[in-house]
């Protein structure tokens, strides 16, 4: 049986972040300004890098007292390299700057994590846009807070879709959190009549077959959903009455 040899590719690099000047030159030579080191694990030493375009090893210790330096440049912020060139491959590969300052080119890899992103990015925006007209205000408010009550049901549910695709990982995280969740439940025992808001608005009140009292007081400028939650888990009494309010919900 034989061994099947790696297949020599081409490859390209290309500068990190938004940076792509017209020409970009690398270290290509250790010096006590620029050191150009490479830990071998298999020796157990620092060995000097050095790129030689007539040399087959990028180590400086393997090369002969012949070497042409060369440099490399990236220009527009790319850089190809042909597999008939593997010395400078192996150079980069090894380049104290490699993931750092540049990265290799993986164009599957690229294409997984794109697809991660846009499969999160639909995942936000199908939950976004399948929010209730109740749900749009909740999640305005934790979104955006006091500015959401200044704005228009459609026009609370675009920002909330502009904020859906812009941070979908923020956006999820937001409508998993266990007090948005206990806000929409709160939503749902005044949409079940289970309370009720009387004197203008100001005065919440338990509407159960066996509890009509008043829960809490609105002050002026208070959350009415937030002053209902905090009341409810603030106390014991309270922890009870949410429990009965659970269980008679639909």
């Amino acid at each position: 049986m034989t061994n099947k040899k790696n297949t020599l590719v081409d490859k390209a690099y290309k500068l990190g972040g938004n940076a792509k000047p017209l020409s970009y030159m690398l270290p290509t030579k250790n010096t006590r300004r620029y050191p150009l080191m490479h830990f071998d694990e298999a020796k157990g030493i620092n060995r000097a890098l050095r790129y030689a375009s007539n040399q087959r090893s990028p180590f400086e210790d393997e090369q002969d007292g012949n070497a042409i330096l060369s440099p490399i440049i990236f220009e527009d912020g790319m850089l190809t390299v042909p597999r008939q060139n593997q010395v400078l491959q192996q150079f980069l590969d090894v380049h104290p700057l490699k993931n750092l300052q540049f990265f290799e080119v993986n164009k599957e890899k690229d294409a997984e994590a794109d697809l991660d992103v846009l499969e999160l990015e639909l995942d936000a925006l199908v939950e976004a846009r399948g929010l209730s007209s109740d749900m749009i205000d909740i999640v305005g408010r934790v979104l955006f807070g006091a500015k959401a009550a200044n704005l228009k049901t459609k026009e609370l549910r675009r920002d909330i879709i502009i904020e859906a695709r812009t941070r979908p990982q923020d956006f999820l995280n937001v409508l998993n959190d266990k007090e948005l969740k206990m806000f929409a439940v709160i939503q749902q025992f005044f949409d079940e009549g289970l309370l009720s808001l009387r004197k203008h608005g100001t005065e919440v009140f338990v509407n159960l077959p066996t509890n009509k009292t008043r829960l809490v007081t609105i002050q002026k400028g208070d959350d009415l959903i937030s002053s209902v939650h905090n009341k409810l888990v603030s106390s014991q009494e309270g922890e009870d009455l949410l429990k009965l309010l659970e269980k008679a919900s639909v």
